[in-house]
This record gives C-alpha cells, structure tokens and sequence, in this order.
C-alpha cells in the first residue's frame, strides 16, 4: 500500500472519483472517470452483493440514504468507494473490518439542544405559523 499516500489517491487511480472538468465558471460533465477498468466493475459487483444481503446494514442503509437522493448507479459507485477504502485502511493498519466505526457516524449526538427562539426560527423554515400564546 506504499504506492498510494492515501485512500483517496487510491480512489482515484481506480476510477472511482468524478472528474473535476471547469472553465471560465462553467461546470461540465462530472462523469465517474474511465480509469480503473478492471478494478472498478469488480468494486461495482461487490457493491451490489453487500448492499442486497442483510449482514452489513451500515453498508445498505448508507446505500439507501444516497439512492434515495441521487439514484442507484451514483449510489453504487459511492458504496464501491467506501468499500475501497475500507480495504486500504484494513491492509495499510493491519486491522479488521469493525463496523462500529460506521454505525457511530450514523448516531446522533446525545445532547441535542435548541433554544425555544432556535426552535420557533425552525419551524417558521418548514413553513408553520406561529401564533402567540394566550
């Protein structure tokens, strides 16, 4: 794993970062790049069995949360990279998979607290009408 500084570089020289293509402002097509052509379906196809079986839930529920918002083929990808980079840092640390890792970037926090003012400014955001108390 010497040959890659780091997870992302890794990411990258397998085709599973988007292009940055810009000029003068104007954003173009951020396809996935052509790189990575045989590690990449392979990270495609793992992707598609762990998100289908039930033992990594971590895995599927991110998968699902992305799906929902930007579909299944940006999902996918997303997951194949998340799964690469588990893998570097298992082999570059010599440890395990741990799932906790994951399942704790999911929990909330356990002191979550607004003000009234924060709560009132919230709601008014989502389109309520506060009235004043009697």
């Amino acid at each position: 794993m010497e040959a890659f500084p780091s997870a992302k570089h890794l990411c990258s020289w397998a085709g599973l970062t988007p292009t940055n293509n810009e000029s003068a402002g104007k954003k173009k097509s951020v396809r996935v790049s052509k790189a990575g052509c045989y590690i990449k379906p392979l990270l495609v196809q793992c992707a598609n069995s762990v998100v289908k079986s039930e033992k990594h839930p971590e895995i599927r529920n991110r998968y699902l949360r992305i799906k929902k918002r930007r579909g299944h083929k940006k999902a996918i990808i997303a997951i194949a990279r998340m799964l690469l980079t588990a893998l570097y840092n298992m082999l570059k640390k010599k440890e395990p998979y741990n799932a906790e890792l994951y399942k704790k970037s999911d929990a909330f926090p356990a002191k979550r607290e607004i003000t009234v003012e924060q709560a009132i400014l919230l709601a008014q955001l989502q389109g309520y009408k506060i009235k004043p108390a009697i």
